[in-house]
């Protein structure tokens, strides 16, 4: 066997082979913190470039162990985080996945980045995500790119990674990095998340800065953090967040962040009343099996369950769709417009005769239906109202309502459906009735998903909601959670999803 054959064969029997390199002592944490490096590196090389081609990294960065050893005195120790390509990174251009901006080199770190490297977090590389963060097209296929190609999921190859931070989900699971950085407009983090067995937060919008993010929406954007445990996500985003004079949003994010992480490890999940979404849980009985599972791990560690009755009302959706449009251009406009001049579209206008001249690459397995729609949504008094009324219905009249009607500290639901099969020709098979994504992406606050089992071998997460700004405490029961769970979690299998069941034949 080939000196490369025999590297695969070791990687794919070891998933968690570069996770279980530690620093053994302060002394040692420099060649510690460098070797992590440099085993993710090994693994993107024989896992992603090659071997089963996951293609969940679009660029790895070499010098990332040198960088490692020198940042292994600071809070994060040199921690290698991948990095969704629609935010902006000193090294390499920020594409958003689109050839339009294959030559989108700004020199420039988003805040969050800055934020991150300052706290000794390394960028290990950018990863690929659904083109223009899933916001193209109604029949797109979720992880596809023209700048990345198709992510595939870990636990099944022929099955979606999800999105639009396919690339970010895929490669925690994976095991390329230890924790990677997606964005959510809606369910964007928390979708992958699920779909691919690890945890994800969105946090409250505002709680990490949008500056030099390729925008879709100024009401819901927000970056956040995709890690194996909550503590790991919770430490992420402590590096991540912070306030920023440029993007108003944030300016009581100093506030929030230093307890991000102070109440994770003695987190309790006694006397917390806990809001179940009895509505949410969708039709299929394997899911609503591993939640009541959950339920019981739960209830097992002293947490109160109150049923709760809800569905949401259409009118969110309908009016959060106005929202998206009209924002997506306008931000889109400022974002493009405001780039170093590298012949790349300065507008939506610009970017849809783009795609349309490069039909062959750009439009082939799906089209733009939406860019035009949101070229056409300029009715300033109609996006207000919208706004205005989607955001009320979520937040004041849905989560902050169902919180203190039913005195509960958090709502809790099955995230989403298994991972569906791939399919470039007729796009993505989502499908509703689980869960309450939309409802904290509108209202802007915070969701967490936490792995909670499989459904034949594809991964299945548990959502924890709550209120504005109460961040911490979502944590603080996640992790409780995760500590109290007793499902056994699946490991990444690297092969087709049917080339391990029994089919009929």
């Amino acid at each position: 066997m080939s000196t490369f054959r025999t590297t695969l064969a070791l990687l794919l029997a070891s998933p968690a082979l570069p996770l279980a390199i530690m620093p053994a002592s302060a002394q040692d944490a420099p060649a510690q913190a460098a070797a992590n490096a440099q085993a993710y590196l090994d693994r993107i090389e024989a896992l992603d470039d090659a071997g089963p081609r996951i293609s969940a990294v679009i660029v790895s960065n070499p010098d990332a162990p040198a960088e490692a050893a020198k940042a292994a005195s600071l809070p994060l120790g040199g921690r290698t985080v991948l990095v969704k390509d629609n935010i902006e990174t000193s090294e390499w251009p920020t594409t958003a996945g689109s050839l339009a901006l294959k030559d989108n080199r700004t020199g420039r770190d988003a805040p969050l980045i800055a934020n991150l490297r300052a706290a000794g977090g390394v960028v290990l590389g950018k990863t690929n995500l659904s083109e223009w963060a899933n916001f193209r097209d109604n029949s797109s296929s979720s992880g596809w790119s023209a700048i990345g190609g198709l992510t595939r999921n870990p636990h099944a190859l022929d099955r979606s990674a999800c999105g639009s931070s396919s690339g970010s989900g895929a490669a925690v699971a994976a095991g390329f990095a230890w924790a990677a950085i997606g964005t959510e407009t809606d369910g964007s983090i928390t979708c992958p998340a699920s779909i691919n067995g690890i945890v994800g937060f969105k946090p409250t919008v505002g709680m990490v800065s949008r500056t030099y993010v390729v925008p879709i929406s100024v009401s819901q954007d927000t970056a956040g953090p995709m890690a194996r445990s909550v503590p790991d996500a919770a430490m992420l985003l402590w590096a991540m967040a912070g306030s920023d004079p440029a993007d108003p949003a944030t300016a009581e994010a100093d506030t929030y962040r230093p307890g991000l992480t102070s109440g994770i490890a003695g987190s309790s999940l006694k006397g917390v009343r806990t809001g179940v979404l009895i509505q949410r849980v969708g039709p299929r009985k394997d899911i609503g099996g591993l939640f009541d599972n959950a339920l019981d791990d739960l209830r097992g560690a002293g947490a109160i369950l109150v049923d709760i009755e809800y569905q949401p009302d259409p009118a969110i959706g309908r009016d959060e769709f106005t929202v998206l449009l009209f924002e997506f251009r306008e931000g889109l406009d400022a974002y493009l417009g405001g780039l170093p001049d590298h012949g790349q579209p300065r507008s939506l206008a610009e970017l849809i005769a783009f795609n349309d001249a490069n039909a062959d690459t750009e439009l082939r397995w799906f089209g733009q239906s939406l860019f035009p729609m949101a070229q056409d949504t300029t009715d300033r008094e109609a996006y207000e109202k919208a706004r205005k009324n989607s955001f009320q219905l979520a937040g004041p009249e849905g989560i902050d309502k169902l919180l203190r009607d039913n005195d509960v500290a958090v709502l809790i639901a099955p995230t989403n459906n298994p991972a569906w099969t791939i399919d470039l020709v007729n796009g993505d098979n989502f499908t509703g009735g689980v869960g309450l994504t939309g409802l904290a992406a509108v209202a802007g606050y915070p969701h967490l998903t936490v792995p909670m089992g499989a459904v034949e071998g594809l991964p299945i997460g548990l959502s924890f909601i709550g209120t504005r700004w109460d961040d911490a405490n979502v944590l603080a029961i996640g992790a409780a959670y995760e500590r109290a769970r007793s499902t056994e979690l699946p490991e990444p299998g690297f092969t087709r999803w049917d080339a391990g069941t029994d089919l009929p034949r």
